[in-house]
């Protein structure tokens, strides 16, 4: 095994535009370089946002198979149902959109590289097929029963605990142990201690150059919270502050400055959560908070509506429930409105699966009366409704799914069309379904 030297490190550190000196950060670039010429399968570990995409394309240029072709595939981005498809091709007419055959990525690569980025997102029958290309090399098109050979060299990449996912049965042990052969931490930015001064200099200096106008400085206090800060999102969240800071300070920032900046980024940390980050790796969403956001105040107006009609109408005693189901909205409304910093990021999600449109009609408020009597029987129902549901809008968790189940309602169950109302992506719809229990019998194309 060749011996790699500190200016091949650093050479090789400059070329991909790895900015740092911290030890396991050198380390993990070295590793790289050692097994690249080796050809054996490689897994890749390390938190989202720490450059791991960097170290496929250094194993690829620096083996014997870089001139051959080099593919990267997110597994998290392609539906379960298409993911063999696309990674082992398919015959014409093997199911109903197949109007052509497919080349797969193992034929297309045959001879190079393989990046398969989220492997954890990848379905067990997808891990069967790999499993078995990784042993023999042998695969067939999804309808055909031809086997077919490739020579392709895997790299994986994962932020998750790919062992504690062997254990709940979510990942296959004997491909884990295939794919894991050798493995490369990349560090958290968190880890990486003076790195973070170089990286934001960077990036500072970037964006000047980018807009034409002076980089941002730092001075000490300003690095050591920057420094002190511990870096959920990495490189990447690193990046998005200076761009921020850049974007409405000038000159020589200070302690206090950063410190400002990061409250705001964290302010949100205090509030009800809407979606599980742990474990899907999502940010919250703004487009979807300011969906709900409008959504309460339709909903406050209406119900201040109804209280007038029941005032009216003689129908008091249900304007305390009302009141409180208005001070509650409110509430939730302002706690959605401090959310708007969090940002929207594209994650991996399963196969979309096509809601029913066998829906029952429980969106009273589109009733509208003109005589007096629908008027006061249109304060009965909302009353009653605000009686029955006051336990359930109490939570931020709860308006969410409220809103959902409307917009489903709305467009007959067309995930298209719900998701661009929501203004979401379709994965991210059908995670929210599944996670608060809405998938309906009866699918539809």
């Amino acid at each position: 095994m060749a011996t790699i030297t500190e200016a091949k490190i650093k050479q090789t550190m400059q070329r991909y535009s790895i900015i740092g000196s911290a030890p396991k950060l050198l380390s993990a670039v070295k590793r790289a370089l050692m097994i690249a010429p080796i050809d054996i399968s490689v897994l890749i570990n390390g938190e989202n946002g720490t450059g791991k995409e960097f170290f496929p394309k250094i194993i690829h240029d620096n083996s014997t198979r870089k001139h051959k072709q080099y593919i990267a595939v997110n597994c998290g981005a392609i539906p379960s149902g298409t993911i063999s498809s696309e990674l082992f091709g398919h015959e014409k007419g093997a199911f109903t959109s197949a109007e052509t055959e497919h080349a797969g990525y193992f034929e297309v690569a045959d001879k190079g590289t393989i990046f398969l980025d989220e492997v954890a997102d990848l379905t067990l029958d997808a891990q069967a097929r790999l499993l078995r290309v990784l042993e023999t090399g042998e695969y067939m098109r999804v309808g055909s029963s031809r086997v077919r050979k490739t020579d392709v060299r895997v790299v994986a990449a994962t932020n998750k605990d790919l062992m504690q996912m062997v254990k709940r049965g979510e990942f296959r042990e004997d491909l884990f142990y295939r794919i894991a052969a050798i493995r490369i931490e990349v560090p958290p930015l968190r880890e990486r201690g003076e790195d973070i001064k170089l990286l934001a200099t960077k990036f500072s200096y970037d964006y000047g150059e980018e807009h034409s106008c002076p980089p941002l400085m730092f001075d000490e206090s300003a690095y050591r919270e920057l420094m002190a800060f511990r870096w959920s999102g990495n490189v990447r969240e690193l990046q998005s502050l200076v761009r921020e800071m850049s974007s409405f300070e000038s000159g020589m920032v200070n302690g206090s400055t950063v410190k400002r900046y990061l409250s705001q980024k964290n302010h949100s940390s205090s509030l009800p959560v809407i979606f599980d980050t742990a474990q899907h790796d999502y940010t919250q969403e703004r487009e979807l908070i300011f969906k709900l956001i409008l959504q309460m105040q339709q909903e406050i107006k209406d119900l201040k509506k109804a209280i007038d009609m029941g005032a009216n109408s003689g129908h008091t005693g249900n304007n305390i429930h009302l009141s409180s189901a208005i001070s509650e909205l409110q509430r939730q409304s302002t706690a959605l409105a401090q959310a708007d910093s969090l940002a929207d990021v594209d994650i991996p999600d399963s196969e979309w699966q096509e809601v029913s449109d066998h829906y029952t009609d429980i969106d009273t408020h589109k009733s509208h009366a003109t005589t007096s009597a629908q008027r006061s029987s249109f304060s009965d129902i909302k009353a009653n409704a605000v009686d029955v549901e006051e336990d359930k809008i109490k939570t931020l968790q709860d308006t969410e799914r409220e809103v959902i189940i409307n917009a489903i309602e709305r467009n007959k169950g067309r995930r298209k069309q719900t998701a661009e109302e929501l203004g979401i992506s379709e994965r991210t719809l059908y995670r929210k379904i599944k996670e608060y229990g809405l998938e309906y019998r009866n699918n539809r194309k």
